[in-house]
């Protein structure tokens, strides 16, 4: 991850003496990680999190999630108040609660490299199909399933609400989402990345064969990378949990990492440590370890 002082790449393998360093951040996925299955915050997990700012180490939420569905934690931001969504395509300032978020740093889904990705997969994958995921806006084509709790603002073929002249040309692309209706999970993911290669950034965080698209180089990782080196935190300092694919970058960065008990095999090989499963407060009981003899 780093060159000399200087961020090159968001991914690493983990080092051995990182563990030596004592933690300066955690970095926490939330569905499947610090969530649990009823999308709850436990009262144990509040009160490790809200233990770990008074010690002193800054907490970021780092979510496939967009901004506006960040209520669920927005009563838990302490401090800073930031949390990085979409995959790291947006840092938000969640401390006006819901509906009052300020984009504080957007990494944008390029519209030409957005059409090309959908055109791509559409060619590799027969009957994909696409939702736009923007700022402030969600759009959708007709044959989209309903994954998502909230109506859409548009319905439209992706390449029409992607088009320059659309009428929302004007607010960033933040990420697609590819839904294919029978093919295997982590088989579309694999083809998802081989067909669209280093124009985006394919990833996925759904049971179901739903892909998330970013723009190139956007992933948790390099975001997170981001918002530590403004901080001067280094990826030795830095404690990170997650339990799917698109964790598996932030994890691998991270001077210690946690898969969680429920956590895809990629995520396992990734992480340099392993804790219970999310209904178990999994992340509550490693962070509770580590402030052990604190002062």
């Amino acid at each position: 991850m780093r060159d000399n002082g200087r961020v090159i790449s968001a991914t690493r393998q983990p080092e051995p003496q990182a563990a030596a360093l004592p933690p300066r951040l955690i970095a926490t996925d939330l569905d499947g990680t610090l969530l649990r299955d009823d999308k709850s915050v436990s009262p144990r997990t509040v009160a490790a999190l809200a233990a770990a700012e008074e010690a002193g180490i800054e907490v970021f939420f780092v979510t496939g999630r967009p901004a506006r569905w960040m209520d669920v934690v927005s009563d838990h931001v302490h401090g800073h108040g930031l949390a990085i969504c979409g995959n790291g395509a947006a840092v938000v300032d969640l401390h006006g609660g819901p509906g009052a978020h300020r984009f504080v740093k957007v990494r944008e889904l390029p519209r030409k490299n957005a059409l090309d990705a959908v055109q791509l997969l559409r060619d590799a994958a027969p009957g994909t199909v696409y939702a736009v995921e923007q700022t402030y806006g969600f759009h959708q084509e007709p044959a989209y399933p309903k994954l998502h709790m909230e109506i859409p603002d548009a319905l439209a073929p992706a390449e029409d609400l992607l088009h320059p002249e659309s009428p929302t040309a004007g607010e960033p692309v933040l990420k697609i989402l590819a839904h294919h209706p029978t093919l295997d999970p982590d088989a579309f993911l694999t083809l998802a990345r081989l067909a669209i290669g280093d124009r985006a950034n394919v990833t996925r965080s759904s049971p179901s064969a739903l892909l998330e698209i970013s723009g190139p180089e956007v992933s948790k990782a390099s975001t997170l990378a981001l918002c530590c080196a403004e901080r001067g935190i280094s990826h030795e300092e830095v404690v990170a949990f997650g339990d799917m694919p698109n964790d598996v970058e932030m994890l691998s960065w991270a001077g210690r990492s946690y898969a969680m008990g429920n956590a895809h095999p990629d995520v396992i090989a990734a992480a340099s440590g392993h804790t219970v499963a999310n209904n178990d407060d999994g992340v509550a009981v490693v962070i509770e370890r580590l402030l052990e003899g604190r002062p």
